[in-house]
């Protein structure tokens, strides 16, 4: 569930401004001047990577997020009440109006991860990172969520961290995965077995002299 928009909240802070208008421009050169009301999503998901930037070289590190003051800020930019910019970010799932950890883990539990083991999944997870689900671990490093259908059944159980998928985990896998995260390292993205795609687990069942000449056989 999507925490509530708090905008009176101590974490919120004074102002916000943009690092940089070429982006901003860019953006709203995209759209007609006299609708320049259609930025306000892609102006949102600016302002949240921006902040993500800034917390991932902050001491204690955090993750995107959207700041009232940006929003107003926004507000401001496509000459709209302030209101009209909450209403959809609110809406949204993808935009964050609280901090988060600088790794927002979303666990995928309906049923194609379910069948495939995700409640284990989010045991491991939840462990290795020292945050139940809901919750930002201690040192900042991971905001846990629990979320719908992310689209990556066939490689089932699965998680989204970030921008990232991560699919085909086990509980070690995914207890490796987070570990690694938690020493700074890189994680390779996408299946964690080396499946191709979407290829069944056996390998390829058709096609298969073309699967071999593009080397994923």
């Amino acid at each position: 569930m999507k925490p509530k928009f708090e905008p009176d909240a101590k974490y919120q802070p004074d102002s916000f401004s943009f690092s940089g208008k070429k982006a901003v421009n860019d953006i709203l050169a995209k759209y007609p001047s006299n609708q320049a009301r259609s930025a306000i999503m892609p102006l949102l998901d600016l302002a949240q990577r921006q902040v993500a930037k800034e917390g991932a070289k902050a001491k204690k590190p955090y993750g995107g997020w959207i700041p009232r003051a940006a929003m107003d800020q926004i507000a401001n930019i496509v000459g709209v009440k302030p209101i009209k910019v909450y209403e959809v970010a609110t809406f949204y799932s993808m935009y964050k109006l609280a901090p988060v950890g600088k790794y927002l883990v979303q666990c995928c539990t309906t049923t194609p991860c379910w069948l495939r083991g995700s409640a284990d999944i989010v045991k491991a997870c939840e462990k290795a990172s020292g945050a139940h689900m809901g919750e930002t671990s201690k040192d900042g490093l991971f905001t846990l969520e629990e979320v719908e259908c992310l689209g990556a059944c066939v490689n089932a159980p699965m998680v989204q961290i970030n921008d990232d998928y991560y699919e085909d985990l086990t509980p070690e896998i995914m207890t490796d995965v987070v570990t690694a995260l938690k020493k700074g390292k890189d994680v390779p993205v996408g299946s964690q077995t080396g499946r191709k795609g979407s290829m069944a687990q056996n390998g390829p069942t058709s096609l298969e002299e073309l699967a071999k000449k593009e080397g994923v056989a």
